[in-house]
């Protein structure tokens, strides 16, 4: 039967949304960007640690060589190699991020806040401050607050007999803030009594939790009350109560 040209044309059919890319492989500029993302971690750990290549190498190559070897004496020479080069790229990737984050810890030790970029590398259900919640402008000791499920905890950056006084200080405002919250106080660094920036992180997760993840977040914000540390006001100025000199818009 013809069709008339009152009738109206059948409207093309839109594939479903969730339809597309469902199932396929992830994009080519994805994929390139993260081939970069590791040739750059690559690059930055070599430059600091020239003995990660080597590292790398043997990570990759030994299971390899084994996997071959079995495969030849048990008659599988294509099943056990395969297993091998998935074995040893799993295991130059391990190696590569171990020695990447001991190499920026390497980098960032001895620089005022390093405290606080080495809590940020706390995995989920810590809550950090970036910012030091007590500082001593003089002497550029700071004191870093951690809250997770083991309570707060008081990081201490600085020379420890000196530091000990603000994150006592420290320790007191959060007991009248949360007193039934216990407290951990950790001094970073190299010295005596003192933890390496690159055990922190696991020093922190390996402490006995108490709290629930409710309870850390009503912690949390109730801490975040407080404020974070603000540069000082000169005394005897008060910004909110300055006057302009008359005088002076006159051009006397």
């Amino acid at each position: 039967m013809a069709r008339t040209k009152s009738s109206p044309e059948p409207a093309p059919t839109a594939k479903p949304r969730w339809r597309r890319g469902r199932g396929s492989s992830p994009a080519p500029g994805r994929r390139q960007g993260r081939l970069k993302q590791i040739r750059a971690v690559y690059r930055m750990t070599v430059k600091a640690d020239p003995a990660t290549r080597w590292w790398l190498l043997l990570a990759f190559g030994l299971p390899l060589v084994l996997s071959i070897v079995i495969g030849i004496l048990s008659g599988h020479w294509i099943y056990f190699p395969l297993l091998g080069l998935m074995i040893g790229l799993l295991a130059a990737t391990f190696v590569l991020s171990q020695r990447a984050q001991k190499a920026a810890f390497r980098q960032i030790e001895g620089q005022p806040g390093a405290t606080g970029a080495t809590l940020s590398t706390l995995r989920r259900g810590w809550n950090f401050e970036q910012e030091p919640v007590a500082m001593n402008p003089r002497t550029r000791d700071m004191v870093f607050r951690a809250v997770g499920r083991p309570g707060v905890v008081l990081v201490g950056e600085g020379p420890a007999p000196r530091v000990r006084r603000l994150v006592e200080d420290e320790r007191r405002k959060v007991n009248r803030l949360v007193p039934n919250v216990e407290v951990h106080t950790i001094y970073a660094g190299d010295g005596e009594d003192q933890v390496p920036l690159r055990k922190l992180p696991r020093t922190l997760t390996r402490l006995r939790p108490k709290l629930t993840k409710q309870e850390v977040e009503h912690v949390t914000k109730r801490l975040r009350a407080m404020g974070a540390v603000k540069p000082p006001i000169p005394k005897g100025i008060d910004p909110m109560r300055a006057r302009p000199d008359r005088k002076a818009t006159r051009g006397r």
